[in-house]
């Protein structure tokens, strides 16, 4: 062990949770989301995706069970195949799964610093906001998180318990003050009946489009696989954190969706706000004061900075451990541990280097920078591809059983994680609406492509002759 076992089974659900963060990440994007389908369409467009997510979930859960590793998708991927394939799989489940973490620790960077000046500009309402401003703001977080995870790394813990705690009791008050406080409400049609579709596609495929708002929400099934290490019983923990994950996950924000959409008096208000954060005008509109609407935001600002913590945790173990096993450049600087600080440094560095370049294209392109954050999703299901449905091709012989085993019902939900997972991500790459635009193109799928290329580029660079595979 390089890094310090100090995660208990309350840690582990604190920090799924905390990186999941689902009832703020659904709020985050709410206004985008409405456009496939309205408040109906974000409510079972979200109860679609948390379904779907939880039997990926299972499968992820008996995985991370029977192979407790830091390299978490990585490793999945290199065993189930075999010998023979599990090398090459490994290597692009490894780097793919990589890189959207990285697109989404960048995101919601972007929705942290975009909160920042959201909550300046509630007691400055006559600024006009530069995207400069949010490129501030996004450096300075990067910089503070950053400093977290390498000098208070032994602090994370207790951090991940206080995250917990604002997640479930500041949701709470959330949806208390979102129910209470109004003084016009939205009518019930409104929130359950009025199926509004403006993208241009019939509603059926505008529906299953926008149930990517809802993965999105709580698509981040492997996230805490990733510390495995940091764990004492992993193969008994990690599959009831990825199970907290995804329950509670779903029940905070499915409630606090309901409050949100009933607080709402003034969509277009809402849709036409100044700002890139409009749940502020939403909670300007429910709390009708400006203290109000500021201890509303700090709530999802001091939760998302937590999450922030959680989220370049997981991206550096990823890339820490596939430096370990030569599959990076420059593996013997990036495999490196500081054992005082229990932190692969260099990892982290890197993932928030990398980080701030990414938040440097909101600066020419706002779209750009909006599909790079929205791959994650993509990105992160094809490597679930790449580890579950080998286990399934090879009759689940090459994973040995681990405490959480689904038995004779793995096959069945191995079945239904690939061909949902498929389907949806086909569903996702779809243009936003029609007629579409050079600029309002969906270029997931450019990104996948990508993404694939340039790791398949360094596979014949350098992996396919000097990367063994994990040391199994």
């Amino acid at each position: 062990d390089q890094l310090t076992r100090q995660y208990g089974l309350f840690g582990i659900c604190g920090l799924a949770l905390n990186i999941d963060n689902a009832w703020i990440a659904l709020g985050g994007s709410v206004t985008l989301a409405i456009a496939n389908g309205g408040a109906p369409g974000v409510l079972y467009e979200l109860i679609v995706a948390c379904s779907y997510y939880g039997v990926v979930a299972a499968c992820i859960a008996e995985l991370a069970s029977a192979i407790p590793s830091a390299g978490g998708v990585y490793h999945y991927a290199s065993i189930t195949p075999g010998i023979k394939y599990g090398r090459v799989l490994g290597f692009f489940a490894g780097s793919i799964n990589f890189f959207g973490w990285l697109f989404d620790y960048a995101a919601i960077t972007q929705i942290v610093a975009n909160i920042f000046v959201q909550m300046y500009l509630i007691f400055h309402p006559d600024l006009i906001i530069e995207p400069w401003h949010t490129f501030v703001a996004y450096v300075l977080v990067t910089i503070v998180v950053a400093c977290v995870c390498i000098f208070a790394n032994r602090t994370i813990p207790t951090l991940q318990h206080v995250g917990l705690f604002i997640v479930v009791v500041g949701g709470f008050v959330t949806i208390v003050v979102l129910a209470a406080m109004p003084k016009q409400h939205a009518s019930n049609s409104f929130v359950w009946k009025d199926f509004e579709n403006i993208t241009g596609w019939p509603d059926g495929v505008a529906f299953l489009t926008g149930v990517l708002n809802g993965a999105f929400t709580i698509g981040t099934v492997d996230a805490i696989t990733h510390l495995a290490e940091e764990f004492p019983n992993p193969k008994v923990d990690l599959p009831k954190g990825v199970a907290a994950q995804i329950i509670l996950g779903f029940l905070t924000a499915f409630c606090f969706a309901i409050a949100l959409f009933y607080s709402i008096s003034d969509l277009d208000a809402v849709i036409t706000s100044n700002g890139a954060f409009p749940l502020a005008a939403i909670y300007s509109q429910a709390t009708g004061n400006k203290g109000g609407t500021f201890g509303l935001l700090f709530i999802v600002l001091t939760s998302l900075l937590i999450c922030l913590v959680g989220t370049l945790l997981t991206c550096s173990r990823i890339w820490w451990a596939l430096a370990r096993d030569n599959a990076t450049p420059f593996p013997h600087l990036f495999s490196n541990v500081n054992e005082r600080l229990s932190c692969p440094v260099p990892a982290v560095l890197l993932c928030s280097v990398i980080s701030i370049g990414l938040g440097a294209i909101s600066l020419g392109s706002k779209t750009a920078f909006t599909d790079l954050a929205g791959s994650f999703i993509i990105l992160t299901s094809v490597s679930y591809v790449l580890a579950i449905a080998p286990n399934l091709f090879t009759g689940r012989k090459n994973v040995p059983k681990g405490p959480f085993h689904m038995g004779k019902f793995g096959f069945v939900m191995n079945v239904l994680a690939v061909i949902l997972m498929i389907f949806f991500d086909i569903m996702y790459c779809f243009p936003f609406g029609i007629p579409t635009t050079v600029q309002a193109m969906n270029y997931n799928s450019v990104i996948l492509v990508g993404v694939t290329v340039l790791t398949a580029i360094w596979w014949f660079i350098h992996g396919s002759r000097k990367y063994p595979g994990p040391k199994i």
